[in-house]
């Protein structure tokens, strides 16, 4: 998947941005249910998130450019 830029709403308390509450594209908004991992490159911030129709998303935040991307989308598993 290639990077595709999101707008993202975050919670920012101790922090901006601290965590990510909801992802917005172009014609839907996904609440995030779970921030299930974060971790840290140098210049970048990354968090695994499900969604509340359990998708699951990794988002990446540039620091400098305060810009959101989606780097990778696992669709809900769905029982058969």
């Amino acid at each position: 998947m290639s990077n595709q830029i999101v707008k993202v709403e975050c919670y920012s308390g101790f922090q901006a941005d601290e965590r990510p509450l909801r992802i917005h594209f172009a014609s839907q908004t996904l609440e995030i249910a779970e921030v299930e991992d974060r971790w840290y490159s140098p210049g970048a911030t990354f968090f695994r998130v499900r969604t509340t129709n359990g998708e699951r998303y990794v988002l990446r935040r540039e620091d400098a450019q305060d810009v959101w991307m989606l780097t990778a989308f696992r669709a809900a598993q769905r029982d058969s």
